[in-house]
C-alpha cells in the first residue's frame, strides 16, 4: 500500500515526510494500522550519525496500532488484534529467550540491517528504493509491515496512544531500575538525565522502594516533572549533587546509579561511578557514538571498592512479558504513563519535536497519527 512516512536520507539531515510504499506481509508477519509514535532519542542517534544505518532510513521504534493483515504462518496473532511494537525482536526460541532474556535474542542482530526477518528483503521502498526501518519497525510511518517477534498482543481497552510508550521509552528505563540495577527498598538511587527514559527510571526505583531518588538534569522543568514521578531530591550537575549525595548518604554514597543521558560520553561514566558507593552498580543505558570507545574510568577505585559497571538494553525485560505487566500497572494506577506524553505532533512536524526534544521541552513527544496521514 501507498502512504506516508518520514524518511532520513543521510547523515545531518532532516526528516523528510514523503510517500512510500508498505508491502503486505510474506510468511511470519503482520500490518498493523498504528494510532500513535513516540518521538525516541535513539532516532535522534540516527541524524547525527552516532547510530549507523543504511540509508534512506524510515524513523521511529515506538508504536502501537490494530493488526490488519496476517501473513502465513503466524501464531497468536489475528486481525483486529491490539499490539505494541518491542523494538528488540523476540522469537521465544533461540539461546537467549531460552534463558529468559528475551531483550538479547538473536534476532536483534538484524536489527540495524534494514531487511526484513522474514525473507532478507526490503518492506518498505521510497522513491524506487529499498528503506531501512529503525529497528526492523518504522513507526514514523501509520502502516507497518512486520515480523510477528517484533510486535506484542495487549488488551483492547488500553488506550493505544499510552501503549505505545512502553515499546522503548517506559520500559527501559523501568527495568534499568528494577531489574539491571535491581534497586532494593532503602537503597539511594542517583538518575542521571531526567527525559524519556530517565524519567522512568525514576519510577522504577520509586515503587522498587528506594529511601531517595535523587536526579540530575541541567533542565529545570525536568527536575521539576521528576519531582512529581517520584524523586526526592533533584541537581543541576554533577557537581551541585556530588557534596549533597555525600551529606545525606554520610558519606557512603549510592548504592546505584543509573546513565539515562541522550547523548552518553565517556566522561558520564566515571562521574557515575563517583557517587556510587562500594560494592554498588553502575547502569549504562543512554546510548552514544557507536565508534566512541573512550571511557573515562578509574580502575583504581572499580577494583578497590569492589563496584559493578553494568550495560542494560530494554531494561533487561523481556518484552513479552514486561509490555502487557506494565500496561496493567498503568491500568491500576501504579505507574504514570499520560504524564509523560508533553506534546502531541502531527507527522509533518516531526522535525519540530525532535527540535522540541533538543531543547528540554519534552518528557516525551508523541507523533499521533490521523486519517490525512493514511
Amino acid at each position: 500500500m501507498k502512504t506516508k512516512g518520514a524518511i532520513l536520507w543521510g547523515v545531518g539531515e532532516q526528516w523528510s515526510v514523503e510517500e512510500i510504499e508498505v508491502g503486505d506481509p510474506v510468511a511470519g508477519e503482520v500490518t498493523v494500522e498504528l494510532a500513535a509514535s513516540g518521538l525516541c532519542h535513539s532516532d535522534e542517534h540516527l541524524v547525527t550519525g552516532a547510530t549507523p544505518v543504511g540509508f534512506p532510513s524510515l524513523g521511529g521504534h515506538e508504536g502501537a496500532g490494530v493488526v490488519t493483515k496476517v501473513g502465513p504462518g503466524v501464531t497468536g496473532l489475528k486481525e483486529g488484534d491490539h499490539v505494541v511494537t518491542a523494538f528488540i525482536p523476540a522469537c521465544g526460541v533461540c539461546p537467549p529467550c531460552s534463558r529468559g532474556q528475551q531483550n538479547l535474542c538473536d534476532l536483534g542482530a538484524h536489527l540495524l540491517g534494514g531487511k526484513a526477518i522474514s525473507d532478507g528483503t526490503h518492506r518498505v521502498t521510497a522513491k524506487g528504493q529499498g528503506v531501512s526501518p529503525m529497528c526492523l519497525l518504522g513507526t514514523f510511518s501509520p502502516y507497518i509491515t512486520v515480523n510477528q517477534a517484533s510486535v506484542v498482543r495487549i488488551e483492547p481497552d488500553i488506550p493505544l496512544e499510552i501503549a505505545a510508550l512502553v515499546g522503548c521509552g517506559v520500559t527501559t528505563g523501568w527495568g534499568s531500575a528494577t531489574k539491571v540495577a535491581d534497586v532494593r527498598p532503602g537503597e539511594n538511587v542517583v538518575i542521571m538525565g531526567a527525559g524519556g527514559v530517565g524519567m522512568n527510571a525514576v519510577q522504577g526505583a520509586a515503587a522498587a522502594g528506594a529511601k531517595r531518588v535523587i536526579v540530575i538534569d541541567p533542565v529545570a522543568q525536568k527536575r521539576e516533572w521528576a519531582m512529581n514521578m517520584g524523586a526526592t531530591h533533584t541537581f543541576a550537575s554533577m557537581e551541585e549533587a556530588t557534596p549533597a549525595i555525600n551529606e545525606l548518604t554520610w558519606g557512603r554514597m549510592a548504592e546505584k546509579t543509573i546513565i539515562t543521558v541522550g547523548d552518553i560520553q565517556g566522561e558520564d561514566v566515571a562521574a557515575a561511578m563517583s557517587v556510587t558507593g562500594k560494592g554498588g552498580r553502575a547502569v549504562v543505558t543512554g546510548m552514544g557514538n557507536f565508534a566512541n570507545v573512550d571511557v573515562k574510568l578509574s580502575l583504581f577505585d572499580l577494583t578497590l571498592m569492589q563496584k559493578d559497571l553494568q550495560g542494560a538494553i530494554f531494561g533487561g525485560l523481556a518484552p513479552r512479558n514486561a509490555i502487557p505487566e506494565l500496561l496493567s500497572l498503568y491500568q491500576e494506577g501504579q505507574l504514570k504513563l499520560e504524564e509523560l506524553v508533553t506534546t502531541k505532533y502531527k507527522l509533518e512536524d516531526v522535525n519540530q519535536g525532535y527540535q522540541d526534544m533538543k531543547d528540554g521541552k519534552n518528557i516525551r513527544g508523541m507523533i499521533v497519527y490521523t486519517d490525512a496521514d493514511r
